[in-house]
């Protein structure tokens, strides 16, 4: 059968540097002979370093392998016993039938060999479903410490190509060989960093237009008439706190005010224009790079329901399949404990308020000056590393407990217990993430009072409020912290945990031997069936993988998770901070390279898994041709759960956008304010800049002949820089002297409200066009797959033809 003619997507990525396959890599899996240092390695303490009763169980256990024909070699290394394991040829035989006759598993002609990617899978799950007499499986026998580590081996020769091509610093720059990643890792690996990839080549357009934004607001720093307003002002704020806060200069607050025009200026409402536009563009030509990939590597129609089924029957012919099962108690008490876990989040975030509003009262009232004058900005610095701590131990609390929500649920397969375990992982992250955030865009500054009625915790601390210049900047600063924290320290602990773990592993244990040169002669020729290692060398193998750092079915869910977390920061707020999408660039660029090196030279090899998307699946019926049988069937149709999560994002990114823009930000009061109050309003005054006094417009005034005002501040604080005792002060708000909001506020409030649904409706109008303009396939794909298709048909037609002589 002829192969696949390159994908015309698969070209251009290469073109653009996101891949770098050069053409020399096979598209179809390599074929693997047996191998030189077996499929599969467990590790356990001899009977001296454990208890009689673990020993008796993990020798059991290695008697109920050798019952399913595994071959298993036993060598001792001073406390630890190493059993290599050894699929027989039957059973991948078995597996390739039975992946055959499945058409939902994308069997094809050139299918005619079992990888070593595709051994280690089908014997990983032999081992996790082999279980002993007492009903313990592996997974038990590991927690109860039978049994030490088990790990499947890197290739060193595959290793050394990695590194060399991929897997090192100095590439960071360079396109990835993702067939290559995929011969070795699986097509699950492959996927992410292609994913990856292309997700960091599309952040540079947003993160070079986010630079010009942040430039745009840097060019109006000495002329813009709103920081002129504020620095020249020679207006009374009132006290921001009770007791020793006094009265104090708005013109003290000249940076902040430059710093609010960075981020809150005309441009940044075509910028989250522009940023929703693009992730739904991002979205579609993923799809169809993925789509062009899993043509390439035949896994278009693959189901992992259907292989795991595969895998049961070859582990076990008797096998009884797992029914489906529903239970609306299990159901209702999970949606319980989702509910009570997202309220405590939410708890968590009060907590946040209530610090900052505490910490703001005692910087005001500290000794140091400088902390006392930029009291609220200390208390919105120290509340978002408060907040970067939470996630930090919140993490750790949420995958327990999410963990534990799926075990409640019993799901039947651990396809369905991750897919499970992904939704919830990602709900209670995001609240953790951005609960915080919500409060600060939407609700900071807004819900403290006024004077004379202010809005105070337990009656004692008032409220936070927003400085005169708007609250983007709040936004802005807590968002900068988190994103500039957790990437840096993330990748730091990232890349410095697995070396250091590496290093001190390898302290701890003896020196290896060399490997000796009739044994380093066949590991770097092909080996031929039947080749073996000697056992020293054997050994030498086992160990060095040994000494690396462990990982398990949920080490790449944890790398997928941090980038669809900051996927969410790029987009959701990205108003209020437009420099998001250049960490996020900077960030990846280095992080592909970290996960690259960790999965390569730092941690033991990751089982290689079998998909076609990104995250596990949701399921959809389809209505098909089966080639296998000639007759119309139904079968189940997949998508990753990170699509929809990212698509649930775009969607999120549309709505928090428009109402930072129209809520948060002062782009609506300045726009009735230039044509309804300025003074272009009449359109006759052109000498005059028209925002020209708008500062003053939005803010009233407190007087202290008013008894509430008198209750509100004493004598002390209403004393001025100057030295000299004051009557009034001023506040941000829209208010008359009987403290009614004015009819310019409700002006306000209903344009606000008019531009978020103008907003949304014009970008999410954008966002449906955009999607229907790019087919999330190209056409090359459906052909190839429908060509495919037709082989295989006429391939069964003609062993039936054959048969049906034969019988004659």
């Amino acid at each position: 059968m002829p192969t696949h003619r390159r994908q015309p997507s698969i070209e251009l990525l290469e073109l653009m540097g996101v891949v770098k396959e050069n053409g020399n890599e096979q598209t179809t899996l390599p074929p693997v002979h047996t191998p030189l240092s077996y499929d599969y390695v467990l590790v356990g303490k001899t009977i001296e370093k454990q208890e009689r009763e673990a020993f008796k169980k993990q020798s059991e256990y290695i008697e109920e392998l050798k019952k399913k024909k595994l071959k298993v070699t036993k060598i001792i290394d001073d406390d630890l016993i190493f059993y290599g394991i050894q699929a027989p040829k039957e059973i991948f035989e078995r597996y390739r039938y039975l992946l055959k006759v499945s058409d939902a598993c994308n069997w094809s002609s050139d299918q005619n060999i079992v990888p070593l990617s595709t051994r280690i899978r089908i014997v990983h799950f032999i081992l996790n479903h082999t279980f002993i007499y007492s009903g313990e499986g592996l997974r038990h026998l590991m927690k109860m410490k039978v049994f030490e580590a088990k790990f499947c081996l890197h290739e060193k020769k595959k290793q050394r190509e990695l590194k060399e091509n991929w897997a090192r610093w100095t590439a960071c720059l360079q396109g990835q060989p993702i067939t290559a990643v995929r011969n070795y890792f699986g097509e699950k690996v492959a996927l992410y960093f292609l994913w990856l990839g292309w997700y960091t080549y599309l952040l540079i357009p947003p993160a070079l237009i986010g630079v010009i934004v942040f430039l745009y607001g840097l060019a109006f720093f000495n002329t813009s008439p709103l920081i002129k307003e504020v620095c020249e002002a020679d207006t009374l704020m009132c006290p921001l706190c009770d007791k020793r806060c006094k009265v104090w200069q708005l013109s003290d607050t000249c940076t902040y005010a430059k710093v609010s025009l960075l981020f809150d200026n005309n441009g940044t409402v075509l910028f989250a224009m522009f940023m929703a536009v693009w992730a739904t563009l991002f979205l579609e030509f993923w799809k169809r790079h993925r789509a062009s990939y899993v043509c390439e590597w035949k896994v278009s129609d693959w189901c992992e329901e259907e292989e795991e089924l595969i895998l049961e029957i070859v582990n076990d012919v008797k096998c009884e399949p797992k029914e489906y099962k529903h239970s609306y108690l299990r159901s209702t008490l999970v949606l319980v404990c989702v509910t009570a876990m997202i309220l405590v989040i939410i708890g968590l975030t009060h907590a946040l308020v209530v610090f900052r509003v505490i910490a703001a009262v005692l910087l005001a009232e500290g000794s140091w000056e400088f902390l006392s004058n930029h009291s609220n900005s200390g208390a919105m610095m120290l509340g978002a590393v408060l907040h970067y701590l939470i996630i930090t131990v919140m993490t750790r609390v949420n995958r327990i407990v999410a963990m534990k929500l799926c075990e409640i649920e019993k799901t039947r397969s651990f396809a369905a217990t991750e897919k499970s375990f992904t939704v919830k992982m990602f709900t209670f992250q995001f609240f953790t993430y951005f609960s915080s955030l919500f409060y600060v865009a939407f609700f900071l500054g807004r819900i403290n009072g006024h004077p004379g009625g202010y809005v105070r915790i337990s009656g004692k601390w008032r409220l936070e409020e927003c400085h005169p210049s708007g609250c983007l900047t709040d936004l802005f600063i807590q968002m900068a912290i988190i994103m500039v924290l957790k990437q840096t320290i993330s990748n730091v602990l990232e890349f410095t945990g697995p070396w250091f773990c590496r290093w001190f592993k390898r302290r701890r244990t003896q020196k290896l031997q060399r490997k000796c040169a009739h044994c380093y002669l066949k590991d770097e020729s092909e080996a031929k069936q039947g080749a073996e290692l000697c056992d020293n060398c054997k050994l030498r193998d086992w160990v060095s993988n040994y000494r690396l750092n462990d990982v398990d079915s949920f080490s790449l869910f944890h790398e997928f998770l941090e980038m669809v977390i900051q996927f969410s920061f790029t987009t959701i707020f990205v108003a209020a901070f437009p420099l998001a999408p250049l960490l996020a660039l900077i960030n990846n660029v280095i992080e592909i390279r970290l996960d690259a090196i960790k999965m390569v030279a730092l941690e033991r090899r990751l089982v290689p898994k079998k998909t076609n998307d990104i995250g596990e699946h949701h399921f959809g019926l389809r209505i098909e041709m089966l080639s296998n049988r000639g007759a119309f069937s139904s079968h189940l149709l997949s998508s990753g759960v990170w699509i929809d999560v990212l698509e649930a994002i775009g969607v999120l990114a549309v709505i928090a956008n428009g109402l930072v823009i129209g809520v948060s930000s002062d782009f609506v009061p300045r726009l009735v304010y230039r044509y309804r109050y300025g003074p272009c309003a009449n359109g006759t005054v052109t000498d005059i800049d028209c925002m020209a006094g708008y500062i003053n417009n939005t803010l009233s005034t407190a007087r202290m002949d008013d008894q509430n005002i008198g209750n509100e501040f004493s004598a002390s604080q209403m004393v001025s820089p100057g030295g000299y005792n004051v009557s009034y002060c001023r506040y941000k708000d829209y208010r008359d002297n009987d403290y009614t909001l004015t009819p310019q506020y409700w002006l306000i409030l209903a344009v606000r409200f008019a531009f978020v649904i103008l907003f949304e409706h014009v970008v999410v109008i954008c966002k449906f066009i955009a999607a229907w303009f790019v087919p999330s396939a190209p056409m090359q794909v459906k052909n190839d797959r429908l060509f495919d298709k037709r082989n295989r048909l006429k391939e069964e037609l003609s062993s039936f033809e054959a048969r049906t002589h034969s019988n004659t």
